[in-house]
């Protein structure tokens, strides 16, 4: 599902315009985006948390020269289902 398909599905439930839709969608996902960047976590109960992890610093292969090489640490988003949302996945197949 594309993030167009999200906004009409969306849409089509609640009874509100694609354009209003679209709207409330972007500011929740720039929402999620900026608490990340600050560094906090955020929950959505039923649904999971999304939080920033520290990758290590690790070891990596240049695959065009086979030369070794350093690849350092970041920091990157990620994101935990909760178990409600797990159990709602496993029971659907």
């Amino acid at each position: 599902m594309q993030k167009t398909d999200f906004i009409k599905s969306v849409s089509e439930r609640t009874g509100v315009s694609q354009k209003e839709t679209k709207q409330v969608i972007d500011a929740a996902l720039d929402v999620i985006a900026e608490q990340l960047k600050g560094g906090e976590k955020v929950t959505l109960t039923g649904f999971g948390t999304f939080e920033v992890r520290q990758r290590q610093e690790r070891e990596g292969v240049n695959p065009q020269t086979r030369q070794k090489i350093t690849i350092p640490a970041t920091m990157t988003p990620g994101f935990s289902a909760s178990s409600t949302l797990k159990e709602m996945v496993k029971g659907e197949k």
